[in-house]
């Protein structure tokens, strides 16, 4: 089958370019300071904007997550209340991370335990559905060198581990739905990464996951090189329902 010559995305940085886009997507209509806030906490616990970065301002904040200035204004008071942020004056000032991600783990078992088994399994489905139709269309639209590109970002993530693990899968996942050419498979699994994500990767908690993910991430650069779109679509609906039943055994021991 040939394949369009189109190129979307790949490069050295692409782990973490993925990662901002998903930290800073627009949030659902009825976005609060609290959604907000939460996001941006995520993502500094998680090591994902890191110590000493600098936040968009109020206006910006405000533009890319699809609320007032006032509600990211109240957000950032927040993280400056929780320790996660400071502000600067001056013209080199603005709001920089100084949290640590230290706490990252207990912060998000907190969240899982709250979350009930249903709901993980219904998010979990929606994250499987929209991954595999992106890999699906990936399959057929990618070119060799953006295959080789995406082997790069498997093997880069399989030796990594904390903050650099989590933004090689975020940058993984993210960099498939732009290879589908969809724009709205990219939006949408923009969304899903910055809900569901920091969830699903309490189930990549020992070496044995992590390994196993990893082969099934070479799995599915494999079909996309092979141009075969049903096989990559099985690929993912199988990996992500095994990270989703490990996640819950990850419940299970945080509600015991």
């Amino acid at each position: 089958m040939a394949r369009m010559a189109m190129r979307w995305g790949p490069g050295a940085s692409a782990a973490r370019s993925a990662t901002h886009a998903a930290i800073f997507a627009p949030l659902a209509p009825a976005g609060r300071a609290e959604a907000v806030t939460q996001r941006l906490a995520d993502a500094i616990q998680l090591g994902l904007l890191e110590q000493g970065e600098r936040l968009p301002t109020e206006q910006e904040l405000g533009r890319q997550f699809g609320v007032a200035t006032v509600t990211a204004r109240e957000a950032l008071e927040s993280l400056r209340v929780a320790g996660l942020i400071e502000t600067r004056r001056g013209r080199a000032g603005g709001s920089f991370v100084c949290g640590s991600g230290d706490d990252a783990r207990v912060a998000l078992v907190g969240r899982l335990a709250a979350t009930s088994r249903v709901e993980l399994r219904d998010t979990g489905l929606l994250y499987g559905l929209v991954a595999a139709g992106a890999a699906e269309r990936a399959a057929l639209f990618a070119t060799p060198d953006e295959v080789g590109a995406l082997a790069l970002l498997v093997e880069g993530g399989a030796t990594a581990s904390g903050a650099a693990a989590r933004r090689a899968e975020n940058g993984i996942r993210l960099e498939v739905a732009a290879l589908s050419r969809s724009a709205r498979l990219v939006s949408e699994q923009v969304r899903l990464q910055s809900e569901f994500g920091p969830l699903l990767w309490l189930a990549l908690r020992d070496g044995a996951v992590v390994r196993g993910n990893a082969e099934r991430h070479r799995r599915l650069v494999a079909a996309i090189g092979e141009e075969s779109p049903e096989g990559a679509r099985g690929i993912v609906l199988e990996q992500v329902g095994w990270l989703v039943d490990r996640l819950l055994a990850v419940r299970e021991e945080a509600v015991a």
